[in-house]
């Protein structure tokens, strides 16, 4: 992999989608941090980065919708993917002890993923924040000594915080799927042991059983379908988008016939990338 790559990032320093463009990049990788996910997306389609990382689903809260629309109207190719494990860690300002704190801020979703934490330390009052790194930086930098953020051990690690405590998510069966963009044309990755993947997208006609025939030509060659998802077709009401993953390579033999036959039956169909398989 290219050192020193600029890869955009939702987000503030420290987000897990910093620990997942390091896992994907290396650790030489210069994010560059944007505060929405369209902003991700213009960096790379406009050249000023070489990559992109994005979540697109979690293991507990499903689908991040705003970004398979981003992936439709951009244009830009899936390379890649990793997963990380969401680690929720308590950080405060160094020295600051456990006793002494009175308020956790941090994303909605973090703070909604440590009930069991929030349940054993009742005298701790949640305060819902943009950003889990975010609620880091700003404790630290105003140096708020009886509060707290729940964020990434890397985000600790940026704005010098200090962990009071370790993994206090409720569920450690919590993973977050990225996905590395590049712009069209750009090299493939290597595919590891785990083969590749592919994800597309396309459209039915709006009769009975489009879908189902849409979706034979992956059993009658006995692709196996990893996930599917659909979204509404912007100007066509209660008309749907269908978002798909298949276990294959696209330019292999038999998902060629595959995708061959799906055209014929789909008004759209967009290969949106064929990359190596993370586990």
């Amino acid at each position: 992999m290219k050192r020193g790559v600029r890869a955009a990032f939702q987000g503030e320093l420290g987000a897990f989608s910093q620990v997942a463009a390091r896992q994907l990049l290396g650790e030489t990788v210069k994010v560059v941090p944007c505060t929405r996910f369209d902003l991700v997306f213009e960096q790379l389609a406009s050249g000023k980065v070489d990559a992109a990382v994005v979540p697109i689903e979690n293991t507990l809260h499903g689908s991040i919708h705003e970004n398979y629309d981003h992936l439709l109207k951009y244009g830009l190719e899936i390379v890649a993917e990793t997963q990380v494990r969401i680690v929720h860690n308590l950080i405060v300002v160094p020295g600051v002890k456990f006793s002494a704190v009175r308020k956790v801020y941090s994303h909605p979703v973090a703070l909604n993923q440590c009930l069991k934490f929030f349940a054993d330390n009742q005298q701790l009052e949640r305060v819902p924040f943009y950003d889990t790194a975010g609620s880091v930086k700003m404790i630290l930098e105003q140096e708020i000594k009886d509060s707290a953020a729940i964020a990434s051990s890397i985000a600790a690690e940026q704005y010098d915080g200090q962990i009071l405590r370790k993994s206090i998510e409720d569920d450690v069966q919590n993973f977050t799927r990225f996905f590395l963009l590049r712009r069209p044309g750009s090299k493939p990755e290597i595919a590891g042991k785990a083969g590749w993947k592919t994800s597309l997208v396309f459209t039915t006609p709006n009769k009975s059983g489009s879908l189902f025939r849409a979706l034979s030509a992956f059993a009658l060659r006995d692709l196996s379908l990893s996930k599917i998802e659909s979204r509404p077709l912007p100007g066509k009401p209660y008309e749907y988008l269908y978002y798909l993953d298949f276990l294959g390579k696209a330019s292999d033999p038999v998902p060629q016939k595959a995708l061959a036959h799906l055209e014929e039956l789909a008004d759209m169909l967009k290969i949106l990338g064929s990359y190596p398989r993370s586990v």
